[in-house]
């Protein structure tokens, strides 16, 4: 097997190596961060550790842990990569690229609906604002082809 090496594709994943702080429009004020780590420039791995509101809708919240792989594969001209959450039992598998723009990657995959009946279609995008900010936001597909969005995070680089 030939080792593979950091292509130029890979720059985009390197500038989500970090620690960073987030806030969503679905954990509200509950503390979250994400440290995201390289392995030799070919994939990143980021884990976040911090709490999910309560799916009761009660106070308070229910610590939870989330972990993200992506690189790209050469062989396929796209990144690919992988979410799993303590919160479910499903395992998303992505496929995607980054858009002309030369900040935003947008990742495709299937899984289950809001409601747990059937599965959809999803678009997840991470969008560098600046080099210590960027956003990620998931949207599902619409009847017509369309995507709507209904989960915004913000990322803010630490220190």
């Amino acid at each position: 097997m030939v080792m593979a090496k950091p292509r130029p594709e890979h720059g985009f994943l390197e500038k989500m190596v970090g620690t960073w702080d987030v806030t969503s429009d679905m954990s509200g004020e509950m503390p979250w961060v994400e440290n995201v780590r390289s392995l030799q420039g070919i994939w990143i791995i980021a884990e976040g550790t911090g709490m999910m509101p309560k799916g009761d809708g009660g106070e308070g919240g229910e610590p939870a842990t989330t972990m993200l792989t992506l690189g790209h594969d050469a062989a396929k001209g796209k990144y690919v990569g992988t979410w799993f959450g303590s919160m479910m039992d499903y395992l998303w598998v992505y496929e995607g690229e980054v858009e002309p723009d030369g900040k935003t990657l947008s990742l495709y995959t299937t899984g289950p609906t809001m409601s747990g009946e059937g599965m959809a279609d999803y678009r997840e995008q991470v969008t560098f604002l600046s080099d210590d900010h960027r956003t990620f936001t998931s949207s599902a597909r619409q009847p017509d082809g369309s995507w709507k969005q209904f989960m915004e995070a913000h990322y803010r680089r630490k220190g």
